[in-house]
């Protein structure tokens, strides 16, 4: 298989940031990363513009490092309540999805990737439950919520 070396403009999930120079596979690069412009050849003029490069990478981290840690102190602040409709016992009709987080998150007025909320599975119990967000790579934030019926539990009844 045929490769080729090319240094990245643009950063790109999986691959690399500016200013990386990455060895990939002579069609991607032909045909995905040299035509729009997130990469270009090595060559050696090319590689004087790593620094200005990695310059403007090592900016932009910064700068998103800081708005990720100012998010995660809005949301150590924030409590996020759910009043769900139960039945017989308790039983929750339906789940608590990372869709109703993100949609509570809006409506508190904090802007996130809704891709950014892990919930491994589904919510289907009354309580206090644990969202884990990932804000950044060195940013991670639990997030606490509480689960509570709209309506009086009432004791299921025991069958004969």
């Amino acid at each position: 298989m045929a490769y080729s070396e090319v240094l990245l403009v643009k950063p790109v999930d999986g691959l690399g940031g500016e200013g990386d120079q990455v060895k990939v596979r002579a069609g991607y690069a032909r045909n995905y990363l040299l035509p729009r412009s997130i990469a270009v050849p090595v060559t050696h003029a090319n590689r004087k513009q790593v620094e200005s490069l990695k310059k403007r990478r090592a900016e932009r981290e910064a700068h998103e490092l800081s708005g990720a840690q100012e998010l995660a102190r809005k949301l150590e602040k924030t409590s996020l309540a759910f009043a769900v409709k139960t039945g017989e016992g308790g039983r929750m009709f339906g789940a608590i999805t990372v869709a109703d987080i993100h949609e509570k998150l809006t409506a508190a007025g904090i802007t996130i990737e809704k891709r950014r909320i892990h919930l491994h599975t589904p919510v289907k119990t009354i309580g206090k439950h644990t969202v884990k967000v990932k804000l950044h790579a060195d940013v991670t934030v639990e997030l606490a919520f509480d689960v509570v019926s709209e309506n009086p539990i009432v004791a299921a009844e025991e069958k004969k």
